[in-house]
C-alpha cells in the first residue's frame, strides 16, 4: 500500500497527506458526540414502543404499568404531533408514530419518556399495544405475486433485447439474489431536542442531512424552518443510514419536547437500533443473456425486485442507481431493465454506501463471470473485451456518453503489477495437489457515476471568515462522520488564501450558517462543499488582492498568496499583518461561496440523459480460498488500482478505499440478514450479525491510486471517493465464485454473501 508522502518545507496544504482534523482529540477521547454533550438541567430521556408484530390493526395502547413506573413523565404517540402526523418525505408515506395499523415488527407506535435513560427503556417495555395481527408480506416473490409496490416500476429499454437474444449464438438465463446489510455504524442513532424561547428549538442530530432534519421537524411541530436550528459537529460513522433515517429520532424527541415543555434526548441500544432502521436493500434479480463466442454481449434482459419494505424512504433513487450501474463498465447495446419496488413488512430500507450502485454492479459481473465460465474463456479476457470504448462504443443505456474512459489501461496496468496471469497458472498448480482448499481468483474493475441523480441536490454553500489575527473559520453544509471531509475542505481554503493549513478551523454543521444544504452523501462531499467553500474563500483574497494591488501600485493579478505570505512585486507582507491593515481600512473579510454541478441533465420520467458529472474508476485483484468440507472462506490477497483523480489526502482516500473494500467484502460473505416467518429480525445484535474484524483483512493488500487528474473541471482535479472502493469487493465475491467452480461445485447456484452454508450448497454439500 502506498505510504503517506512528506510533507516537504512549506508544502501546500492540499494534495499531500495530512491527519485528519479530529484525529488527535478523537484517540485522546476528547471529540464529544451528541450523547457526550452536558445535559441541560431538566432534560428527559425517551426509548421507543415497538410493534410485536410485522403487520396488524393498531387497536389501542395500554400503558398503565409503564406510567405507574417511579421517574416516568408520560407517553407520547401519535396524539401528541401537534403539526403533520406523517413525515415530510419525499413519498409522504410514512407516519411519525404507527397509526391505526403496524407495518414492520419494531415500528414505533410511540415513546416513554422519563428522568433517566434505563427507566426509560425498562418501561417502554411495559407498554402493551393491542394488535389485531394480519398476514405481513415479506419476501419479494410474494410482493411482487401481489404487485404490492412502494413506488411504481421503472423500464428501461435500448434497442431489441428480444430479437437480439433471439440472433445470440449462445443465451445463458438464471437468478439469483443478494442480501441486504446493517450500516452498523459504531456512533448509534441518537438525538437531542431542546426547546428555546418563543417556539424555537435547537437539535442536536446524528444526521448526514442537518436540512432534512429541520424540514422535518419543523413539519411535524408545525412551525416555520427558521423556528429549527439543527446542528451536527461528528457523526461516528453513518454509511447512508443517518441520510433519511436520522430525522425519525430527531421528530420522535422534538414532539416528545413539545408535549412535555423539557429538553428530551433519544438514542437507541443497538438491538433497538436494528430493529427499528432499515438497511441496504436486499434484490432479488432474473437475467436473460446473450452473447457470441468471444463472450460479447449481445443482448440482455434484465429484472429486478427491490425489497424496499413498508414505505418508499429513498427506494426510488436507490433502484433507479442500481438500473444506472447495472452496465458497470461494459456497452450493453440491446438491453431491457425492469425495475420492481416491492413493499414488504419489514423495516423500510435506506440509503447505504453505493446507494444501489452494488447491486446493479455485482448483476452484471456475476453474469460475465458465468459467460466465461460457459465458454471455457478466461474471465478477465471477457470483462476487456466488452468494456466501454474510447470514440465507439461509449454511450450508456440511459444515453449518457462515457467520455473520461480509462477502463481498459486502468484494468491492465493492475492486471501486469498484480501478476494476474502468473497467479492464475500458481493458483491451478496448487489446486491439482490440493484435495480440499481451494483457490480461486478475480479481477474486477468499477465506473462509479458521481452526483446525485436528483440534480437539485447538486449544490452547495460555504461561508468562509478571516479574522484580525490571520486565522480562518470555515462552515459549509457538508457532515463530518469521519470520512475527513473537513480536513480535505480546510486544505482547499488554506491554499486558496496561502495560508497554512493548520490556521484554518472547519465548524460544525449548522441549519443556522448554510440554509437549505444537500445530504452528504452521493460521494459528492468534497466536490460540493469544497468547491463551494474555495470560491468563498477566493471573494476573500481577491478583496485582499486589491486592496494590496491598490497599496503597491500594481495590478491584482501581480498579488500571489503563498506560505502565509502575500507577494507583490514591490514587497512581501505576512498574511495576517494585511488582514489587520485590511480591516483597519473597513475590507470585508468573509464572504459566501455557491456552487451547482455544471453538465447535469435528467428526465426523470424517460429515465435518460446525463445524471453524473463524471466517473470514477477502479479495479481490484482478489485471490482467496475455500475449504470444501466446511464451506469457510478466506480472502489471501488485494490489489487494487484506483482512480480518485489528484488526490487531496492521499492518506485520507487510501483510508477510504480500505474502508469501503472491507465493508463490501463484509456485504457479500458475512453479514447476513435474517428475517423469521413471523416477520422478526433474527440477527439484531453483534452475536448473530458479523461485520469483518482486523483478523479479516488479507495478509496482502496493496491500494495504488491511478495518476491521472480528473478530466472534468473538478475541485483541485480530483475524484469522489467515499462510494466507488465498496464496489471493489465484488472482486472476492467473484473470486469464491470462481473458487467454487474449481471445485467442481455450482457457482450459478451461490447467492450473496457467500457464507459458509452458501458456499457448501454450491459445492454441493
Amino acid at each position: 500500500m502506498n505510504a503517506p508522502e512528506a510533507l516537504p518545507l512549506k508544502a501546500p496544504a492540499a494534495g499531500v497527506s495530512r491527519a485528519h482534523e479530529s484525529a488527535r482529540a478523537q484517540v485522546a477521547g476528547a471529540a464529544p458526540y451528541i450523547d457526550d454533550i452536558p445535559e441541560v438541567r431538566g432534560t428527559l430521556h425517551a426509548a421507543p414502543v415497538c410493534s410485536p408484530v410485522a403487520h396488524g390493526r393498531l387497536l389501542g395502547v395500554d400503558t398503565s404499568a409503564a406510567l405507574a413506573l417511579p421517574g416516568v413523565r408520560g407517553f407520547v404517540g401519535a396524539e401528541q404531533i401537534p403539526g403533520d402526523p406523517v413525515l415530510a418525505a419525499f413519498a409522504h408515506d410514512e407516519p411519525v408514530f404507527a397509526r391505526d395499523t403496524v407495518q414492520f415488527m419494531g415500528q414505533v407506535i410511540g415513546l416513554i419518556v422519563a428522568d433517566d435513560v434505563m427507566t426509560a427503556r425498562r418501561a417502554a417495555r411495559l407498554v402493551k399495544p393491542r394488535i389485531e395481527a394480519l398476514p405481513p408480506v415479506l419476501t419479494v416473490h410474494e410482493a411482487h405475486e401481489q404487485r404490492s409496490y412502494v413506488l411504481p416500476p421503472v423500464h428501461v429499454a435500448r434497442g431489441d433485447a428480444q430479437a437480439a437474444l433471439r440472433r445470440a449464438k449462445h443465451v445463458l438465463e438464471g437468478g439469483f439474489e443478494v442480501g441486504g446489510q446493517e450500516h452498523f455504524y459504531l456512533e448509534g442513532q441518537v438525538a437531542y431536542v431542546l426547546p428555546l424561547e418563543q417556539n424555537q428549538w435547537w437539535v442536536y442530530s446524528s444526521t448526514q442531512h442537518p436540512g432534512e432534519v429541520q424540514h422535518w421537524v419543523s413539519h411535524a411541530l408545525g412551525i416555520a424552518n427558521h423556528a429549527v436550528t439543527v446542528e451536527c459537529r461528528r457523526m461516528g460513522g453513518g454509511f447512508g443510514g443517518k441520510e433519511t433515517q436520522a430525522g425519525h429520532l430527531a421528530v420522535w424527541a422534538a414532539v416528545a419536547a413539545n408535549h412535555l415543555g423539557r429538553p428530551v434526548k433519544l438514542r437507541l441500544d443497538r438491538d433497538d437500533d436494528f430493529m427499528i432502521t432499515g438497511k441496504r436493500h436486499p434484490f432479488a434479480y432474473q437475467y436473460r443473456v446473450g452473447f457470441g463466442d468471444d463472450g460479447r454481449l449481445c443482448g440482455l434482459q434484465l429484472q429486478m425486485l427491490v425489497n424496499c419494505g413498508f414505505s418508499a424512504d429513498l427506494s426510488g433513487p436507490v433502484a433507479d442507481r442500481a438500473i444506472f450501474h447495472c452496465d458497470n463498465a461494459y456497452f450493453l447495446e440491446d438491453v431491457a431493465v425492469d425495475s420492481f419496488r416491492c413493499k414488504t413488512n419489514t423495516q423500510s430500507h435506506t440509503a447505504f454506501r453505493g446507494f444501489g450502485g452494488p447491486q446493479g454492479v455485482i448483476a452484471i459481473e456475476r453474469i460475465l463471470g458465468d459467460i466465461a465460465r460457459h465458454l471455457g474463456l478466461d474471465p478477465l479476457q471477457v470483462r476487456l473485451r466488452n468494456l466501454y470504448g474510447i470514440g465507439e462504443r461509449d454511450l450508456t443505456h440511459y444515453d449518457m456518453r462515457v467520455e473520461d474512459n480509462i477502463l481498459e489501461p486502468l484494468l491492465t496496468t493492475l492486471a501486469q503489477t498484480s501478476r494476474y496471469a502468473e497467479r492464475r497458472a500458481a493458483i491451478d498448480a496448487f489446486n491439482a495437489r490440493s484435495p480440499v482448499i481451494k483457490k480461486g481468483m478475480a479481477l474486477t474493475p468499477v465506473k462509479f457515476g458521481i452526483s446525485f441523480t436528483a440534480t437539485l441536490f447538486n449544490q452547495a454553500g460555504a461561508l468562509v471568515h478571516v479574522y484580525t489575527d490571520g486565522s480562518v473559520m470555515v462552515n459549509h453544509g457538508g457532515t463530518e462522520m469521519g470520512q475527513g471531509l473537513n480536513t480535505k475542505v480546510a486544505q482547499i481554503v488554506a491554499d486558496e488564501l496561502g495560508v497554512p493549513c493548520e490556521r484554518v478551523l472547519c465548524t460544525a454543521a449548522d441549519t443556522s450558517k448554510v440554509p437549505n444544504a444537500s445530504a452528504t452523501a452521493a460521494s459528492s462531499g468534497t466536490d460540493l462543499n469544497g468547491r463551494a467553500a474555495q470560491f468563498a474563500a477566493r471573494h476573500v483574497r481577491d478583496n485582499l488582492a486589491a486592496f494590496v494591488a491598490g497599496l503597491d501600485g500594481c495590478g491584482a493579478g501581480a498579488v500571489r498568496f503563498a506560505h502565509g505570505e502575500i507577494h507583490t512585486p514591490k514587497t512581501t507582507r505576512r498574511f495576517e499583518d494585511v488582514v489587520g491593515a485590511a480591516y483597519a481600512n473597513r475590507i470585508q473579510l468573509w464572504s459566501d461561496g455557491f456552487y451547482r454541478t455544471p453538465k447535469i441533465h435528467y428526465d426523470k420520467t424517460t429515465m435518460k440523459g446525463r445524471p453524473f458529472y463524471y466517473f470514477a474508476y477502479g479495479a481490484a485483484c482478489s485471490e482467496v480460498a475455500i475449504d470444501t468440507l466446511t464451506g469457510e472462506s478466506r480472502v489471501l490477497a488485494v490489489d487494487i488500482l484506483h482512480d480518485v483523480g489528484h488526490s487531496i489526502n492521499p492518506a485520507l482516500d487510501i483510508g477510504q478505499i480500505e474502508g469501503g473494500f472491507v465493508q463490501g467484502m463484509g456485504w457479500l460473505t458475512t453479514e447476513q440478514l435474517v428475517w423469521n416467518a413471523q416477520g422478526r429480525l433474527q440477527t439484531h445484535a453483534p452475536s448473530t450479525y458479523k461485520i469483518p474484524t482486523a483478523g479479516d483483512l488479507p495478509p496482502h493488500w496493496r491500494v495504488d491510486l491511478w495518476p491521472e487528474a480528473n478530466r472534468e473541471d473538478n475541485v483541485h482535479g480530483s475524484k469522489a471517493v467515499g462510494e466507488p472502493p465498496f464496489m471493489l469487493a465484488i472482486s472476492v465475491y467473484e473470486a469464491l465464485r470462481d473458487a467454487v467452480a474449481r471445485a467442481g461445485g455450482r457457482p450459478e447456484a451461490m447467492d450473496a454473501p457467500a457464507t459458509a452454508e452458501e458456499v457448501l450448497k454450491a459445492l454441493g454439500g
